[in-house]
């Protein structure tokens, strides 16, 4: 595999590009690669590799915006929906702070869930149950929660879950993405690797040509 531990994706697929293209372009590299195997049915080898490279490194990149985005979406209703069910939350403690049985209905005894499935569950079962009582939601109405608010949140929970579940898919998709990127790369690696190791033999006496694929002749 080619050395590249100190180069991005980016300037990896910009080294191989110059390289390749150089490789094919100037008479002098041209003539000694293609004594040494590597005509240019050799080079359009490379080249088509580093074009698959180039289209897997897009389309990870792509599945990675996506993902952020959705994430992005997901954070931003968990947090709105956090902030509307933290504030319902308490107001229904003290509503209900002598009544441990609706209290425990509700789900809203003891502290709030810390994990974001139970944190779920709990806010999902109080508003399920607070928008089927009316008995629940008129004692909760002195505290200015209306049944509106209950429906909005209600809503809100279903798009919170909606959110999640592209986030999850995305994210499936961008970690494919990576490993069919980095499979990619390791192919056009290997295949460079050779390439540099060939160019090195026919091109020892002509430092400055080396150079001229990228690789720096101390």
């Amino acid at each position: 595999m080619a050395s590249r531990t100190k180069l991005t994706d980016t300037e990896t697929l910009e080294l191989y590009r110059v390289a390749l293209e150089n490789a094919e372009s100037q008479p002098e590299i041209a003539t000694i690669m293609a004594d040494l195997g590597y005509d240019s049915e050799k080079i359009a080898e490379g080249k088509a590799l580093l074009t698959e490279t180039r289209t897997a490194y897009d389309a990870n990149k792509t599945e990675d915006d996506e993902t952020s985005a959705a994430y992005a979406d997901f954070s931003s209703k968990k947090e709105q929906i956090e902030n509307t069910y933290n504030i319902h939350r308490k107001k229904a403690k003290v509503v209900f702070r002598n009544d441990s049985l609706t209290a425990d209905k509700l789900a809203i005894t003891g502290i709030m869930p810390r994990t974001y499935i139970k944190w779920l569950e709990a806010a999902k079962k109080f508003y399920s149950v607070a928008s089927t009582d009316t008995e629940i939601q008129s004692k909760l109405a002195r505290l200015k929660i209306s049944a509106e608010d209950l429906t909005t949140a209600n809503t809100l929970i279903s798009e919170l879950e909606a959110a999640r579940a592209v986030y999850l898919k995305e994210k499936g998709e961008s970690q494919d993405a990576t490993k069919a990127k980095d499979s990619a790369f390791a192919k056009i690696d290997d295949w460079m690797s050779e390439f540099y190791a060939v160019a090195r033999i026919g091109l020892e006496d002509n430092p400055q040509l080396l150079e001229a694929l990228g690789k720096v002749v101390k």
